[in-house]
């Protein structure tokens, strides 16, 4: 498949970790990146892990959906993924629901982190919290994520300057996606081209 065939079918997937739903700051936020991603040329589609059964998050139960959204999540190369913040940390939603991963699921995805809380006070839940989550799947997570206060709203809807950041997480994750895209089609054309010849005996 060519770079251009590529780059046209990239997905995105965006995971939703609140249990209040879309009336959450955070998945605000996460509608506003997907709809972002949607413009810069991704398909994809928001997950909302409220929504799966309990006993499927916990691995007692099969359920359709959560192995259809597994299997969305295995075929994006952007994943973004938005938590409120509880007791200094992400949601034990997001918790359960990357527990039903494999080891090394997201290797090869770019992630973007998005938290929400109620003050300044737990900014570093991002790095402290979902970063090494993210990373300890093998995901590349971004340097520019995003956490977000009330004070960043206005009558519920993010305002320009969290906007703006939301952005710049973006760009960089539409970037290092395409950058992985172009290196993995060119790799094997690249080796074979400065290969040694083999000797006849």
């Amino acid at each position: 498949m060519s770079v251009i065939a590529q780059l046209s079918s990239l997905r995105a997937i965006g995971l939703s970790a609140s249990p209040g739903g879309a009336s959450s700051r955070s998945h605000q936020l996460l509608a506003a990146a997907l709809a972002r991603l949607g413009e810069l040329g991704f398909a994809g589609a928001i997950v909302d892990l409220a929504a799966f059964p309990a006993d499927a998050l916990l691995g007692r139960a099969r359920d359709r959906a959560l192995d259809r959204a597994i299997a969305d999540l295995a075929a994006a190369q952007v994943v973004v993924v938005a938590t409120p913040v509880y007791r200094a940390s992400y949601s034990g939603l997001l918790k359960v629901f990357l527990d039903q991963l494999d080891e090394d699921a997201l290797a090869g995805k770019v992630a973007v982190p998005i938290a929400s809380g109620g003050g300044p006070a737990h900014l570093l839940a991002i790095d402290h919290g979902l970063r090494p989550l993210l990373t300890s799947l093998g995901a590349t997570v971004v340097a520019a994520g995003v956490y977000a206060t009330p004070a960043g709203f206005t009558d519920g809807v993010p305002g320009g300057a969290l906007l703006d950041r939301l952005d710049r997480a973006l760009t960089e994750a539409v970037t290092l996606a395409t950058a992985a895209i172009t290196r993995r089609d060119f790799a094997p054309a690249a080796a074979h081209r400065h290969a040694p010849l083999a000797l006849e005996r």
